[in-house]
């Protein structure tokens, strides 16, 4: 009777102890459900809003465990340290899988392994992101006849950089119809300043459009640091600190300081030029096309009144297309999950519904969509919407002129391409004179550019500290690639 008693009581002890193995298995696997989610984690220039951080945290984070089993960390970086901090954790080899940076920067990027060739991961990866990039749009990060990154804002580009977007109420308010000189800005500044002292005048140099205005050809920047302008009638590459242009939009900013037009700002906090604008309390910010739309929400939620118009200084001159968009998404070398970065732009630009809810949250809760425009229920940043512009999912605010939306929409219609669009410098034999350079041109001529300092006095030794850091070698080297890719298209 014990023996049976104790056969019982172990085939009792076994049922148990199975299934507690029954149990701890069940929730290993669920957390094994949950251990299938790959990580990857952007690296984003920016401040975390409350609104931003719930939705990454909750809808975000659903739609990316259905739609694509990711788990996806933003890392982010306020603006002002954002080049620096992304050098210092990408030569730490932290785990970044996908980062932003500017287009005209891909080979110093290439060639300090911040970022891979992406060929054959857009390949296996990326086929409904292609569906709306064309081929022409990932030239532009192409190096070597790899593609290194993928340029975005797809839209019309025709003189980028080379606008000016300003109050145009203010503007109304002191009488001025048109703006399309440097004394026009003056005098626009000036006027405001007189009879609304409330305002802190310009919130940007623009040193861009006033190049556009100053050059006799149309300047596009090819190399680091605004260092190398090429231009389309001489097909030189040309050392930009030295052109005639060069110097006469240091001395026409430099009157604006001295005429107490221009502040200490500027310059000292020049990445914080949209902020100020979005502020309310300025008149102007360089602008690209449709920046009068992008930014207007966030001027009215300051100033309701505001009315913004962007202009093209010089507008008789030529509009090239000259770029695939100035900014670029790239996957670096040591990215832990180079597949989940390319899976997830992909994703972005899968449809519009993904693209919007990417950009703007959640309909109904973040933005309604109004008789085919979209209007933001609070004036709430997501991704920025600037930063994966696409022009067959983009829409306009109900604010939004539809003569300003049918000027965008047809402004590359009269545009020449420029024959060195897609050109990429590769400074891999001249990154030590580079470094200098860049030196050089941060400590003494930007300052010199914006009219911070005094021109006369401090543009010979600028120069010739320019001369000394190599930059004739430099140009040299610029030329010699740009030869060959504009041979290479005959």
């Amino acid at each position: 009777m014990r023996k049976k008693n104790a056969m019982v009581l172990l085939a009792l002890v076994l049922l148990l102890v199975l299934s507690a193995c029954s149990s701890s298995n069940s929730g290993g696997n669920a957390e094994g459900e949950k251990q299938k989610l790959e990580k990857i984690t952007i690296l984003y220039p920016g401040e975390e809003t409350e609104r931003f951080s719930e939705f990454l945290n909750n809808e975000f984070k659903q739609r990316m465990a259905d739609d694509l089993s990711l788990e996806v960390e933003v890392v982010f970086v306020p603006w002002a340290q954002y080049w620096e901090q992304k050098d210092i954790m990408l030569a730490a080899n932290e785990p970044i899988d996908l980062y932003w940076d500017g287009l005209p920067d891909l080979s110093t990027m290439v060639n300090k392994k911040q970022a891979q060739p992406l060929d054959e991961l857009i390949e296996t990866y990326g086929q409904d992101m292609l569906k709306v990039l064309p081929k022409e749009q990932l030239q532009g990060a192409v190096i070597d006849g790899q593609i290194y990154g993928i340029p975005s804002a797809y839209a019309p580009s025709s003189a980028m950089y080379q606008l000016v977007t300003v109050r145009q109420d203010l503007m109304d308010k002191v009488g001025m119809t048109d703006l399309n000189t440097p004394e026009d800005l003056k005098e626009f500044a000036t006027k405001v300043s007189e009879q609304f002292p409330e305002y802190k005048g310009p919130a940007d140099v623009i040193f861009k459009p006033l190049t556009r205005y100053f050059a006799d050809e149309q300047y596009f920047w090819i190399a680091a640091e605004d260092l190398v302008v090429y231009g389309p009638d001489s097909k030189k590459a040309i050392s930009y600190f030295e052109t005639e242009a060069f110097q006469e939009v240091a001395k026409f900013n430099r009157s604006m300081y001295d005429a107490g037009l221009y502040t200490e700002d500027l310059t000292i906090k020049y990445n914080e030029r949209d902020s100020r604008m979005q502020t309310g309390l300025y008149l102007w910010v360089e602008g690209s096309l449709g920046k009068e739309m992008e930014i207007a929400s966030a001027v009215k939620a300051n100033a309701p009144d505001a009315v913004l118009k962007s202009y093209l200084l010089a507008d008789d001159k030529p509009r090239y297309i000259t770029s695939t968009g100035g900014e670029v998404l790239s996957v670096p070398v040591t990215a832990p999950n180079p597949e989940g970065a390319i899976k997830f732009v992909n994703w972005l630009y899968k449809s519009q519904e993904n693209y919007l809810f990417a950009l703007y949250g959640v309909e109904g809760k973040d933005y309604e969509l109004v008789d085919g425009r979209i209007k933001k229920l609070a004036n709430t940043e997501f991704f920025y919407e600037w930063m994966f512009r696409n022009q067959n999912y983009q829409l306009f605010a109900p604010e939004a002129l539809q003569e300003d939306i049918d000027n965008y929409k047809s402004w590359d219609n009269d545009a020449i391409v420029s024959d060195a669009l897609g050109f990429r410098f590769n400074n891999e034999k001249v990154k030590m004179i580079e470094t200098a350079l860049k030196e050089v041109v941060g400590k003494q001529l930007a300052p010199i550019r914006d009219g911070f300092v005094d021109f006369e006095t401090s543009y010979p030794k600028a120069i010739e500290n320019l001369k000394a850091a190599g930059i004739d070698e430099y140009v040299a080297e610029v030329q010699r690639q740009l030869d060959e890719f504009l041979a290479s298209k005959k």
